[in-house]
């Protein structure tokens, strides 16, 4: 999974649940920029996310990884 990915999942995940999300690519420095769901936030790459990674960045959202 890729970071385009990641937000377009994360952004299905949140209005589905009817949370309030959005995504500040000037919070990262190069390619990176920070995706928020309501008070928590991740950090998300442009790149190829590891799967360790992923659950990281899912443990940050406070997503279950079998509802995403």
């Amino acid at each position: 999974m890729n970071g385009r990915e990641f937000v377009r999942r994360a952004r299905r995940f949140a209005r589905a649940n009817g949370l309030e999300w959005h995504f500040d690519p000037a919070w990262g420095k190069g390619s990176h920029g920070r995706f928020f769901i309501g008070e928590r936030f991740t950090t998300v790459q442009h790149g190829e996310i590891a799967m360790k990674t992923l659950a990281n960045m899912l443990r940050d959202l406070g997503i279950n990884r079998r509802e995403f």
